[in-house]
């Protein structure tokens, strides 16, 4: 029997797996497909927050804290696996922004680097933008991560690591319980146990703490997104306008999203919004219609209360914890939001202040 148990094979229950056996405890990770191929996989990798001051103060400790990570994070890996995230240190353009005195302001109180710049700065560093910019805000110092290889490069590391054992296409049917205790799941390949229980399930995770009688708002936010086959230096940095962005790929590639819709677990693409999104990558590098669209999909956000993610203990039971509700920001936050919760387990003093992520806040 493991010293922990993790249900949820995505980035953040991949990342607790591995930190966890860092500390020298013996880890079984399982997974109702196989890792790291919902959300983890179907977002776009950018490391902040789209419009990072428009977010509650929780949300911007936990990206703050993370964003610096990802640089010691991807070495490791690639180190460890041969698998390259691919982190690109370039920067962030955010388009003609409304509120950006109030972004202004927040960079200030939190010391992020963020600036105004006029239209040839952008085009400068970004010529192919369509040419219709007045001014944009700039983040250098954000970045960006190719989030399939983010999630085979974990798998990876988790594989090799001998403390920690993988289960893949192990769908949880119930928990197995004595009074205030989890013991384990029962899943449809049977019986997993664990001394410590970890739901870290993404948008699945609501459902999973409802079979142990517990309610929470973590529920489905559909996101789709597309993919052109683009080539390099067409588009270098993430450019972010009107609530959407292009992200740039190292072999050229370039994504364009995301829609916010509510069908429930139902992942499907439309016509509609595969029409919106083309739209969209034209209007902020209209070059991308001598391109070919190679791939559009959908994911499953957790969506949660103002993006705030419930990091903790279950109330009402002694080793049941929960890191789930990221919303839009799973990778973003998910650094700042496992060593926050491995602290938690540990009994260390927290990265930041626990209480406005407690399940029962």
């Amino acid at each position: 029997m493991s010293d922990f148990l993790i249900i949820g094979g995505g980035v953040i229950g991949m990342m607790l797996a591995r930190e966890l056996a860092q500390s020298g405890a013996e880890i079984t990770i399982v997974d109702r497909k196989a890792c790291a191929k919902e959300a983890s996989w179907a977002g776009g990798g950018i490391v902040s927050p789209l419009y990072p001051w428009r977010y509650p103060d929780a949300v911007t400790q936990l990206a703050t804290w993370s964003q610096s990570s990802y640089i010691h994070l991807s070495q490791d890996l690639l180190e460890e696996t041969g698998c390259d995230p691919e982190l690109r240190q370039k920067g962030m353009f955010m388009v003609d922004v409304e509120d950006h005195q109030e972004a202004l302001v927040w960079a200030k109180k939190f010391h992020r680097p963020l600036r105004e710049v006029d239209a040839s700065f952008v085009y400068q560093k970004e010529p192919h933008v369509a040419k219709d910019v007045d001014n944009a805000l700039w983040m250098p110092e954000v970045c960006s991560i190719r989030n399939p290889r983010l999630g085979r490069s974990l798998r990876e590391s988790l594989v090799k690591n001998p403390k920690v054992t993988v289960l893949e296409h192990h769908e949880v049917e119930s928990f197995l319980t004595a009074g205030n205790r989890v013991l384990g799941i029962k899943t449809n390949q049977g019986e997993v146990r664990g001394d410590n229980i970890i739901i870290a399930a993404g948008a699945w995770s609501a459902d999973l703490l409802q079979l142990v009688g517990k309610s929470l708002p973590i529920e489905p936010v559909h996101g789709q997104m597309m993919l052109f086959k683009a080539v390099p230096g067409l588009v270098n940095r993430v450019v972010l306008k009107g609530g959407r962005y292009v992200i740039p790929r190292n072999d050229g590639r370039v994504l364009v999203g995301s829609t916010l819709e509510h069908f429930g677990f139902n992942k499907q693409t439309t016509e509609e919004a595969a029409s919106s999104l083309y739209e969209t990558a034209l209007g902020i590098i209209p070059e991308l219609e001598n391109y070919k669209v190679e791939h559009h999909w959908s994911g499953l956000r957790p969506g949660s209360p103002e993006g705030i993610p419930y990091i903790g203990l279950v109330p009402e039971f002694e080793n049941l914890y929960l890191n789930a509700g990221q919303y839009r920001n799973g990778l973003v936050l998910a650094p700042a939001s496992t060593r926050l919760l491995v602290d938690i387990l540990l009994g260390q003093e927290t990265i930041i202040p626990a209480n406005p992520y407690r399940v029962d806040r």
